[in-house]
C-alpha cells in the first residue's frame, strides 16, 4: 500500500466504448474469448473519509487518484458517495446531475492520468424524476463515459440499533452494466449493498466479466461481520477479480463505516486491502494490486465452475406473496 505523491500523464488510447446492459440469465452464454490474454493490470481502490463538505471530499479523491496513478494503477475505482456522504438533506443538496461538477472532474482526471476510473458513486438528479439514484460511472482514459450504472438494491435495513431507508432519497436502478476498459479488460459495475445479491454477480461472470469493482460505504457493524467474507465469495463463486473501494470512519449524522478496502483474486486470495474500522489508522488512503489475467486463466481451466453450469437445470421458484421471505 502507497499513498503521496503526484501521478504523471501516461499516454494511453481508446477506442470509442460503451457499456452493455445485459438481459436476463436463460440469454448468457459464456465468451471464452475474453480468457486469451497473458497480462497484469495493475489497480487501485481508493478509501476515503467522505462527509457533506464536497470540496474536502473531491480534493482527498483527487490527491489519492493521483497517488494512485503515480504508483502505476491503470484502473482506480472510488467508494461510493465519495462526493457527499451524510443525512438525506445532503444527499439532495450535494446531487448532480451527470453533466455536473463531479463527473466533470472525473472525466478530466482520467484523460489526464491516462487511466480507467471508476467514479465511484454519486447522489444522481435526473429530469422528471422526483427521486435521485445512486450511480457509479466508468470513465476511459480519453475522459469519455463508457458506462453508467444506477444500484439496483437499496439499503433499506436496521443494523446495529440504526435504521438506515436509502430509498428515502433514491430509487433502484434496473440495468445490469457490463464495461470494457480501454485494453478491453471486462468490468462489471457494482454498489456497496449489490454484494449480498449474488445473482448480480453471476450474471456479469457468465457476460464475461474478468472484473467487478464495488464502490461501498458499508457499516462498521456489517463490515465487521460481512465485507471480506462476502467479497470473497464472489470473487471465487464468478472467478473474478474484486475491486472493492470502502468509506472509513464517522460521518453525518451519526453513521460510521467500515474500510477495510480489498482486492482479491479468482481464487479468493487478497491481494490488498487497507485498514478497518476495527483500527487507529482511519485516515483516507488507497490499495494497490496486479491482476494476474494468465493466473486467472489458469483457475477458469483447471476448475471450470463457469463452463460446468447446468443451465437448464435452474429454475426460479415462483412463491406467492404471502409466503415471500422477509
Amino acid at each position: 500500500m502507497r499513498s503521496g505523491g503526484s501521478g504523471s500523464p501516461r499516454s494511453r488510447t481508446a477506442g470509442p466504448r460503451t457499456g452493455r446492459r445485459l438481459t436476463g440469465p436463460s440469454t448468457l452464454q459464456i465468451d471464452w474469448s475474453v480468457n486469451q490474454r497473458e497480462k497484469t493490470v495493475r489497480a487501485a481502490a481508493v478509501q476515503l473519509s467522505s462527509t457533506e463538505d464536497k470540496e474536502r471530499n473531491l480534493e482527498a479523491a483527487d490527491r489519492l487518484t493521483r497517488n494512485a496513478a503515480a504508483d502505476g494503477a491503470e484502473l482506480v475505482v472510488l467508494p461510493e458517495k465519495f462526493n457527499v456522504l451524510g443525512t438525506h438533506d445532503d444527499f439532495v443538496r450535494g446531487a448532480e446531475t451527470l453533466e455536473g461538477r463531479t463527473i466533470s472532474w472525473a472525466r478530466e482526471v482520467a484523460r489526464e492520468l491516462g487511466i480507467d476510473l471508476v467514479a465511484g458513486s454519486i447522489a444522481e438528479r435526473r429530469e422528471g424524476r422526483r427521486k435521485l439514484s445512486n450511480t457509479s460511472v466508468h470513465v476511459g482514459p480519453d475522459g469519455e463515459l463508457k458506462a453508467v450504472y444506477r444500484k439496483i438494491h437499496m439499503f433499506d435495513v436496521e443494523v446495529g440499533g440504526q435504521v438506515y431507508r436509502e430509498s428515502e432519497s433514491e430509487e433502484p436502478g434496473s440495468e445490469i452494466m457490463l464495461t470494457e476498459t480501454a485494453d478491453g479488460l471486462p468490468l462489471g459495475l457494482t454498489v456497496c449493498y449489490d454484494l449480498r445479491f449474488p445473482e448480480l454477480f453471476r450474471i456479469l461472470a457468465i457476460q464475461g466479466a474478468r472484473v467487478v469493482s464495488l464502490p461501498a460505504a458499508f457499516t462498521k457493524v456489517t463490515g465487521q461481520a460481512h465485507w471480506e467474507v462476502l467479497i470473497r465469495a464472489r470473487a471465487i463463486e464468478n472467478q473474478t477479480f474484486m475491486v472493492a473501494a470502502g468509506q472509513i470512519g464517522r460521518h453525518p449524522p451519526d453513521r460510521e463505516t467500515f474500510g477495510g478496502s480489498l482486492i482479491v483474486d479468482p481464487w479468493g486470495e487478497v491481494l490488498a486491502r487497507a485498514p478497518d474500522a476495527t483500527g487507529a489508522d482511519s485516515e483516507p488512503t488507497f490499495v494497490a494490486a496486479d491482476l494476474d489475467l494468465a493466473r486467472q486463466d489458469e483457475v477458469r481451466e483447471k476448475l471450470p465452475s463457469l463452463a460446468n453450469r447446468v443451465a437448464d437445470a435452474y429454475r426460479w421458484p415462483v412463491a406467492s406473496p404471502e409466503k415471500a421471505p422477509v
